[in-house]
């Protein structure tokens, strides 16, 4: 399709939030200004595009929201947009206040959205990667996923304090759907004593074999970091699991669940978001749809979203064999 004159552009945040979305919005709309453009905010995702939730957004509407945690645009899952009467629902109302394209912030759920409407409708849309998961090709992190991994490491130190004080064997659940990506950087940053992942299966046994080494070296208290989604199962059925080989281990399970999604970003997640909320609307003004805007080797690049939201992407295998080498 071809190039089109922006004016007006509509940001909205998608599926679950990501500490940096406030920032990423800020950063659409100071930019949309910087160009003299008028800028929308659509609230509630694309369920809030269905319900005509679109509002011009001033520059009071993103004062003091840099350092805000979640995103004020608020975020909802939305099965009307799943069909084709919802899209057209959501293209009518956006026709209806003049939007020309399209900054989606969210997971590959919310950018696949977008690249349908980009599809079907033909509105210009570039995503930005907000999730805490950094499970999408195209960039090396995710808006969320540091503060994500720094929120899981501050949990796991506190708890490492309980665990030496009674010499207990704590399993702790970190998110990241089926990815390892926080797993492994809480792991190494936590001094695990094992770090299960989805993309490595780690037989009970081995696991056991590991915390026996330890108890020998006289390490009393272990944590031991498991992925959500990890092919050997969660934490409470690992656990179980452990409890009836190692009776002897006073044994305790602690799931972080969505304090990970929470809390104020950090430097690095701010940097990030702003970066590419900038790019984001350069990008449409450049013509570049149907793309998200990501980081490589501290670079903005552009990636289809269909090689985005579909491409591999898989935990380092070096940072794998160093948290695997530190555990010992």
């Amino acid at each position: 399709m071809e190039n089109k004159t922006i004016k007006r552009i509509a940001v909205l945040t998608s599926g679950g939030d990501a500490p940096g979305m406030n920032a990423a919005i800020r950063a659409v709309v100071r930019a949309g200004f910087y160009y003299n453009l008028e800028m929308f905010g659509i609230y509630r995702g694309y369920e809030g595009m269905i319900q005509n939730e679109i509002k011009k957004l001033e520059s009071k509407n993103i004062a003091h929201v840099l350092e805000r945690g979640g995103t004020f645009l608020k975020s909802a899952r939305s099965a009307e947009f799943r069909t084709e009467e919802g899209r057209k629902k959501a293209y009518d109302n956006l026709k209806k206040h003049g939007i020309d394209a399209l900054v989606v912030i969210g997971g590959d759920g919310s950018l696949t959205g977008a690249h349908l409407f980009y599809k079907e409708y033909g509105i210009p849309a570039i995503g930005l990667p907000g999730t805490i998961d950094n499970d999408l090709a195209g960039t090396d992190l995710t808006i969320g996923f540091d503060t994500a991994c720094n929120t899981a490491i501050q949990a796991i130190d506190k708890i490492r304090d309980t665990a030496t004080s009674h010499d207990r064997l704590f399993f702790v659940e970190v998110m990241g759907r089926d990815a390892g990506f926080i797993a492994i950087n809480a792991g190494i940053g936590s001094a695990a004593a094992a770090t299960l992942i989805p993309e490595k299966k780690m037989p009970i046994e081995r696991l056991i074999e590991r915390l026996k080494a330890r108890t020998k070296a006289m390490k009393t208290s272990n944590i031991v970091i498991v992925a959500e989604g990890g092919k050997s199962g969660g934490a409470t059925e690992i656990a179980e699991k452990i409890k009836k080989q190692l009776p002897y281990y006073d044994i305790k399970v602690t799931i972080l669940g969505h304090l990970q999604r929470g809390g104020a970003p950090s430097s690095s997640d701010r940097v990030l978001a702003s970066k590419l909320g900038v790019a984001a609307v350069e990008g449409l003004i450049h013509g570049k749809y149907d793309v998200m805007a990501g980081v490589i080797n501290n670079k903005v690049v552009y990636t289809p979203i269909a090689k985005a939201i579909l491409g591999d992407k898989e935990v380092d295998e070096d940072d794998f064999r160093v948290a695997k080498i530190l555990s010992t």
